[in-house]
């Protein structure tokens, strides 16, 4: 790092308004850099987050689109103000300092390495082929929430879990149709709907493994949403970086238009949990 880049004035931005700057772009507008540790990261990271840690940043900034805005972030924000001025000081033409750090986000989280559930996108794949296990995912959160709800006493609870489950089968409406629109195929949707590819659900996990990793009680129509929220950041995750790691170009574009619905669907969630 050369000297003068210590002194180059960076832009910053606190939790609330980085949160707004990302949801108010299209997705994968917006390049979300992790300079954390890679322990660091598969703790939690923000969801959509790239790591590149911050020793080697110099050696990496090829893999950064120099066009996109880039949002800068560490734990508290003092690794990611030295990468601010780093990707300033080289020719990046938006870059943003996240003040306080992945400490003070207020958005959505992840978990895992950078390469958690990628084993369901080699990317390689066709629209056809990504089509069909996102549907595969989706379903299979759907199931879960259809398990969920016979066992809730709390009326409000078993209702929300009923809610969540015809949200996703409106997703596998989307898809299937979409399936139908890109191959051209007349298929029959409940042969479609029989091509399960992965017993994960959206974000590449298992029922058990959100089941182990995620506290929540079923009966607190809060912790209901919320946890439907953690799924669905995980999800908007790994589409992601799918997205991102895709060798084709019309698979990649597929790949971030459903990211962009697990965004808009996320929202959406929010607006549910501030009614409750």
């Amino acid at each position: 790092m050369r000297w003068k880049q210590f002194f180059t004035p960076v832009q910053s931005m606190d939790a609330k308004e980085a949160k707004q700057f990302i949801e108010e772009k299209p997705h994968g507008t917006v390049t979300i850099l992790d300079v954390r540790q890679p322990s660091e990261y598969q703790a939690g990271h923000i969801a959509g987050a790239k790591l590149i840690p911050l020793p080697e940043i110099n050696d990496r900034k090829a893999e950064i689109d120099r066009d996109k805005p880039v949002l800068v972030y560490c734990a508290v924000g003092g690794r990611s103000r030295v990468a601010s001025q780093m990707l300033s000081g080289g020719d990046f033409k938006e870059v943003y300092n996240l003040s306080g750090g992945y400490k003070a986000w207020q958005g959505q989280t992840a978990l895992g390495p950078e390469d958690q559930g990628l084993e369901l996108f080699s990317g390689r794949e066709s629209v056809e082929e990504i089509l069909i296990v996102a549907y595969s995912l989706e379903k299979g959160l759907r199931e879960f929430y259809l398990s969920m709800a016979p066992g809730m006493k709390d009326d409000r609870a078993r209702e929300l879990f009923e809610q969540l489950a015809a949200i996703e089968l409106n997703h596998q409406d989307r898809i299937f149709a979409q399936y139908l629109e890109t191959t051209k195929k007349d298929a029959d949707r409940e042969e479609f709907d029989h091509t399960v590819v992965v017993t994960a659900m959206e974000g590449g996990l298992t029922t058990e493994e959100y089941m182990r990793l995620y506290d929540f009680n079923p009966a607190s129509p809060r912790d209901v949403v919320e946890l439907a929220m953690t799924i669905e950041a995980q999800a908007l995750d790994l589409y992601h970086r799918a997205a991102e790691n895709h060798e084709d170009e019309e698979s990649g574009r597929a790949l971030a238009g459903i990211a962009q619905e697990e965004q808009t669907h996320l929202k959406r969630l929010g607006e549910l949990l501030d009614r409750l």
